[in-house]
C-alpha cells in the first residue's frame, strides 16, 4: 500500500527553496505547524512569501522566520502581536497585505477548490476594494507600494468586490490525527485554517500528533481527505504555547 509518510521534517521541507510562497496553517498560536517551521528556519530559506491567518509572535511560530529576515512578503488577516513585525513592515523591510479574515479564508479555499476569484460584499466602500491600503513602506516612511483598485460589480441591487483565489507552493498544516495517506483529523479550533491552508498548496505537508494506518480513521470523522496532502511528519506530542494569559493564577 502506498504511504505519503517521510522520515522526519527536515526531509519533508527541504525542497523548499528561496522564494517559495507558503500557505501556513493556525490560528494565532493554535494549531500551527511549529515542528515545520523550526525545520525550515534550521535550513536557512529566504525569500518567502507567506500566506497565514497571522504571522506568530516575536519568537514562535511564524515569527521565528520572521526574525531571522526570511520572509519578504505577508498576505494576513491580522498581525497585533509580533512588534518585530510591525518594526519591518513600517521601515520597509517587509511587504503586507491585509485581507479581511473571512475573505482570506474564501481565497484559500477557492484556491484548493480550482476557482480562480469570486465575488464578496467584504470591503466595498473601502480601501480594500479601492486601493490604496500600504504594501510596503520606504525606510523615510513614505509609501513605496499600495493596493491597486479591485473590481466591482452589481448583483441584484447590492455592490462586491472581485478576490482572487490564492495558491501556494507549499501548504505546512498540523494535525491531531493523521494517516499515512495523508487523511487528516485537526483539533478544535485547529479547523479554522489548517484545512484551507492544506487545499491551497501544491504540495502539502502535514505534520500529525499521533499517526495511524489506513483504515483506522471514522471516514465519517476525516476532517481533510488525503487527496489534498502529499507528505506525512510524524512529530508527536508538540510544545502549545498561550498567546495570551486571560485568567489570573
Amino acid at each position: 500500500m502506498s504511504t505519503k509518510l517521510v522520515a522526519d521534517a527536515r526531509t519533508a521541507v527541504a525542497d523548499i527553496a528561496d522564494g517559495s510562497s507558503l500557505a501556513v496553517g493556525g490560528f494565532g498560536l493554535c494549531g500551527i505547524p511549529s515542528g515545520l517551521i523550526a525545520a525550515l528556519a534550521a535550513q536557512g530559506t529566504a525569500g518567502l512569501e507567506v500566506f497565514s491567518n497571522n504571522c506568530g509572535v516575536d519568537d514562535w511560530g511564524l515569527g521565528i522566520l520572521l526574525s531571522a529576515g526570511r520572509i519578504r512578503r505577508v498576505t494576513a488577516s491580522y498581525v497585533g502581536e509580533n512588534k518585530e513585525f510591525a518594526r519591518q513592515y513600517l521601515s520597509g523591510e517587509l511587504e503586507v497585505e491585509l485581507t479581511p479574515q473571512g475573505t482570506l479564508a474564501e481565497r484559500l479555499r477557492a484556491g484548493g477548490a480550482g476557482i480562480p476569484a469570486f465575488y464578496t460584499p467584504a470591503g466595498v466602500g473601502t480601501p480594500v476594494a479601492e486601493g490604496g491600503l500600504p504594501w510596503r513602506y520606504s525606510s523615510d516612511g513614505s509609501i513605496s507600494v499600495q493596493s491597486p483598485a479591485k473590481e466591482t460589480r452589481e448583483f441584484d441591487g447590492r455592490t462586491y468586490v472581485l478576490e482572487r483565489a490564492i495558491n501556494a507552493d507549499f501548504a505546512l498544516v498540523h494535525a491531531e490525527i493523521g494517516d499515512t495517506e495523508g487523511n487528516l483529523v485537526f483539533n478544535k479550533t485547529a479547523m479554522n485554517f489548517n484545512p484551507l491552508a492544506a487545499m491551497a498548496g501544491r504540495i502539502t505537508v502535514a505534520e500529525v500528533e499521533t499517526l495511524v494506518q489506513p483504515g483506522e480513521l471514522d471516514p465519517a470523522q476525516v476532517h481533510l481527505p488525503g487527496v489534498f496532502v502529499q507528505r506525512v511528519v510524524h512529530v508527536g506530542p508538540v510544545e502549545k504555547r498561550i498567546e495570551k494569559r486571560t485568567v489570573a493564577l
